[in-house]
């Protein structure tokens, strides 16, 4: 094999992301993509399938689990992103954490299953971050200090 084989035998593997067909949809036999996303000690679990732009978080709507508009619309951005809003009934089973964390661990699931039902979507999502997880935690507690990082007040006497 020639170096120029070689080459060319390398060139054909590495695959262009915008010359390479999408990936297959992932749906289960009811219709519905599934993905899991997570945030600081958040675990969210999302199903999503067509329909009228139903959530329900935990068994309730989501106006009742997040009271705060903040993080309903921190919920909405990938589908608004994507131009699915109203298009998609998401049903979430979310534990851990509060309730930031919770609405940060839905958004990465729902952005991963829009993924999922949809491959077209990845170029769409990855710009804004949306399917990224973010590894940020809670630093632990050192000896000799009063949190972290913090330590007691200093005193001469």
């Amino acid at each position: 094999m020639t170096d120029a084989q070689g080459f060319e035998a390398l060139a054909s593997l590495s695959s262009n992301p915008e010359t390479a067909a999408p990936a297959e949809p992932k749906i289960d036999a009811q219709g519905r993509a599934y993905a899991t996303g997570k945030r600081k000690n958040a675990i969210a679990r999302v199903w999503i399938k067509p329909g009228k732009g139903q959530i329900t978080i935990n068994g309730r709507d989501q106006e009742v689990y997040f009271a705060r508009p903040v993080l309903r619309m921190m919920i909405a951005q990938p589908l608004e992103v994507t131009d699915r809003l109203g298009q998609f009934d998401v049903v979430v089973t979310v534990e851990g954490s509060g309730l930031s964390g919770q609405a940060g661990a839905i958004r990465h699931g729902l952005s991963k299953a829009l993924t999922h039902y949809e491959p077209g979507l990845r170029p769409v999502l990855k710009p804004h971050g949306f399917l990224t997880r973010d590894s940020r935690v809670v630093e632990r507690k050192k000896y000799g200090k009063a949190k972290a990082r913090r330590s007691f007040q200093f005193s001469k006497r």
